[in-house]
């Protein structure tokens, strides 16, 4: 499944908005998108289409962006419930990473096991290790590096592996 602590071509790397966004805007998706198994479910497209005006540094994600990822996925209403059954703070998270988890916990229940998260938000983080998947979470930076792309301008800090170890490291160690 992992290649050099990455993902070979065939793994599937679900993305959440904030890495399409942070990757249109950094200038690195075309070369995540393109060398690697991109995938999202259809609230984490709609939230990048809709963006983050607000956001300092924002630039708009275009349908030619998300026409880049290899499959959206539909996510039910069964797949939300089962979801939130195994992981109680499910309701705390933002939709679109609720239901980037909900179809990641539907993929591993089918057996599937050739798949990573890509996620800047503590609440996937902590969703992630607590469900017991804390190595299949990767920086938008680690994917970046593992297709040899540069980001222009650079990442913002929480999309780099420093700060995932970090946060990652904090809720295993209970803080």
């Amino acid at each position: 499944m992992l290649l050099d602590g990455v993902a070979r071509k065939d793994t599937v790397v679900l993305v959440d908005t904030n890495v399409v966004m942070e990757a249109v805007r950094t200038r690195c998706w075309n070369a995540v998108s393109g060398g690697l198994c991109v995938e999202t479910v259809e609230e984490c497209r709609d939230e990048a289409l809709r963006g983050d005006r607000g956001r300092p540094g924002y630039l708009p994600v275009s349908e030619q962006d998300l026409a880049r990822i290899r499959r959206v996925h539909p996510v039910t209403p069964l797949e939300r419930a089962t979801f939130a059954l195994a992981y109680l703070n499910a309701s705390g998270m933002d939709p679109g990473e609720r239901d980037l988890f909900a179809h990641a916990y539907a993929r591993a229940a089918r057996g599937d096991s050739v798949w990573i998260v890509c996620s800047a938000d503590k609440a996937c983080v902590n969703a992630a290790v607590a469900l017991g998947w804390h190595e299949r979470m990767r920086s938008l930076g680690a994917l970046a590096a593992a297709v040899g792309a540069n980001s222009d301008p650079p990442l913002g800090r929480q999309f780099g592996e420093p700060w995932l170890s970090e946060v990652r490291t904090r809720y295993l160690l209970g803080a």
